[in-house]
């Protein structure tokens, strides 16, 4: 076992564990965080999609050895804290566009679209069609024109 520690949710933690335990696996059993699902666990579905300072990624595919002290990761569960309100505007829009059934991609989806609304207006424009397409999550539901338009609301309040 070996000590780890990163800045989780905007606060530090740190978790005895093997290095080779995938950081999903700290995230959700030992650090008890809900949010990040499990869903393939080999970086296809996303189920499990986070932001690894400020960009998305699946902890699925990370080992906790991986992670620095200073690498900051954010779950839905601290998504709202990023801008000091009760939900985040992609939430907000979530909620408007009824995209949840199961509800079981909602986490994931929400923070792979979050980073890629922060993506595009990093370039200087606003999210189109060409993004939403990039945005690989897998919903059993098959709620994805909700989605898309969900996002493009999320973004207009971004």
């Amino acid at each position: 076992m070996s000590k780890h520690t990163f800045i989780l949710n905007g606060k530090p933690v740190s978790v005895d564990v093997d290095d080779n335990v995938r950081l999903l696996w700290v995230l959700r059993d030992v650090l008890g965080v809900r949010g990040p699902k499990y869903g393939c666990g080999i970086n296809v579905c996303k189920a499990c999609t986070s932001h690894f300072n400020g960009k998305a990624f699946n902890p699925c595919s990370v080992r906790v050895a991986d992670i620095k002290a200073t690498d900051e990761i954010t779950t839905i569960e601290g998504l709202a804290d990023t801008v000091k309100a009760d939900l985040h505007p992609m939430q907000e829009a979530w909620l408007e566009n009824d995209v949840a059934q199961c509800g079981y991609c909602q986490p994931g989806q929400i923070m792979a679209a979050v980073a890629k609304v922060k993506e595009a207006k990093a370039k200087g424009r606003e999210i189109n069609d060409s993004d939403l397409d990039e945005i690989r999550n897998v919903c059993r539901c098959g709620t994805y024109s909700r989605i898309r338009e969900a996002i493009k609301a999320g973004a207009a309040k971004m």
